[in-house]
């Protein structure tokens, strides 16, 4: 019989050993590399820190003293440089993120390597305990040339067995620490996406700075009147968004409310959540861009979940889920002082349930989850999910509960695309990216529009 562990085995694992060293050595020579790079970004990253801080003390100065042409033009400049140091800032932040998800990628490819080592090693391993354990002890004596080669195949046969322990422990620690490896790249991988985004974002505001510091300087410094003129458009323009109606469909009375007054009430409820202003009203705006069946439906029948379409007086089936929001609805409307056969809320689609409330397009089983919490929020006794207000709060509770407060393009959208469907934008395959998309744009365009009659 064949020893189990031959001198080319061991010579073998020496020189796996060796090569491992090599790799090791190697590994530490680039970490050494790699740690000079990150340690010089985060120095020139400190020092844009520093610098954008001095801008924008800059503009609080300037902005008491912006009410001429000449100032203003000196105000959009320092906007301007602030706003290209924010690009530098935020391109060093990509290199330092891609050279961290380069490495995360290497680590990831260097642990599928050991795993698939340590699973040939253990394939082999179990091959030679088949073997062994295929002898009985007969066999085994009459095999041995001698007594001692006996007791030395069987300690081998004990150190196999520990071998077999120890390479299930090391698989499970390779697949673990693999699956956390893969998390950790996600993460970064989403880091950089919002990062790019908000340099996008930044590139944008430059141009448009541009364009209006070359507007004023197209003004002769000896007509003000102009300069004036496009203070008066500004400000014409600024008052024209604020009293814009703030469109909120399910059943608002007027269809919605002033873009103002829609900017104070999300205002205070990103105090409370911390969910960007822009962010919940964008929301909001696309719940009621869904059209046709938004607050356009009444309950009828309590038992069946059963109701008409408000225009028509079509019959439909499903307009409530008579087991999950029949009871609820009833119980919200008849505190509120409505009738519950008689109050707007969403028709069905052509497939599951509708039954949606207000703005926010709660159903009555999630409003009752967020009641308390809601009338806590705004310090009043009861919600209403009628009240633009209420509904307003609701939205931005929900979203900060689905990780919006969090921050960042990929939590923005992913927190959007599960407050329409209960998936999140990132799951593959996903039907609702549409919904995260459209309210990232809307949101986009809120800012702007929020800033214009914050600064007017």
């Amino acid at each position: 019989m064949n020893h189990i562990f031959s001198n080319s085995w061991f010579r073998a694992s020496i020189a796996i050993l060796l090569i491992g060293v090599s790799i090791f050595s190697f590994h530490r020579a680039f970490a050494e590399t790699d740690a000079q790079q990150r340690a010089r970004l985060e120095a020139e990253l400190k020092q844009l820190e520093a610098e954008i801080a001095q801008k924008e003390g800059e503009l609080a100065a300037q902005k008491q003293n912006s009410a001429s042409l000449s100032g203003e033009v000196s105000k959009l400049q320092t906007e301007i440089e602030k706003a290209q140091l924010e690009i530098k800032k935020k391109g060093d932040q990509i290199s330092k993120l891609s050279k961290d998800i380069s490495k995360k990628a290497n680590t990831i490819t260097q642990l599928g390597n050991e795993l698939n080592r340590e699973k040939s090693s253990l394939a082999q391993i179990i091959r030679k305990k088949n073997e062994l354990d295929s002898y009985t002890l007969f066999e085994y004596l009459l095999s041995s040339e001698d007594v001692s080669q006996f007791y030395g195949d069987a300690d081998s046969f004990q150190f196999i067995q520990g071998s077999l322990a120890e390479s299930f422990g090391d698989i499970r620690y390779l697949q673990g620490k693999t699956e956390e490896e893969r998390k950790a790249l996600l993460q970064q991988k989403n880091q950089e996406t919002d990062v790019k985004v908000a340099l996008e974002e930044d590139k944008k505001e430059v141009e448009v700075k541009k364009g209006e510091k070359n507007n004023l300087l197209s003004i002769s410094i000896n007509k003000e009147k102009g300069y004036e003129q496009v203070i008066a458009e500004r400000k014409a323009k600024a008052t024209e968004i604020r009293n814009a109606l703030f469109r909120l469909a399910g059943g608002v009375q007027g269809g919605g409310i002033p873009f103002g007054e829609a900017v104070q009430y999300a205002k205070a409820a990103s105090a409370k959540t911390g969910v960007r202003t822009a962010l919940i009203l964008a929301i909001l705006k696309q719940e009621s861009n869904l059209g046709a069946n938004v607050g356009t439906c009444y309950l009828k029948n309590k038992d069946t979940g059963a109701g008409v379409r408000i225009s028509t007086g079509e019959a439909l089936a499903n307009v409530m889920k008579p087991t999950r929001d029949v009871a609820p609805f009833i119980e919200i409307t008849k505190a509120l002082g409505l009738d519950p056969y008689n109050t707007r809320v969403s028709c069905p689609f052509s497939y599951g349930y509708g039954g949606a409330m207000g703005p926010s397009q709660f159903i009555a089983s999630t409003w009752k989850l967020f009641a308390s919490r809601i009338a806590s929020a705004l310090g009043v006794p009861a919600s209403n999910p009628w009240n633009p207000q209420h509904a307003i709060m609701a939205t931005a509770l929900y979203m900060k509960d689905l990780g919006a407060a969090s921050g960042g393009f990929t939590a923005e959208r992913d927190a959007a695309c599960k407050y329409y469907s209960g998936r999140p934008c990132s799951t593959p395959g996903v039907q609702n990216l549409f919904y995260g998309n459209s309210v990232m744009a809307l949101a986009t365009q809120i800012e702007a529009d929020i800033k214009l009659i914050d600064e007017n």
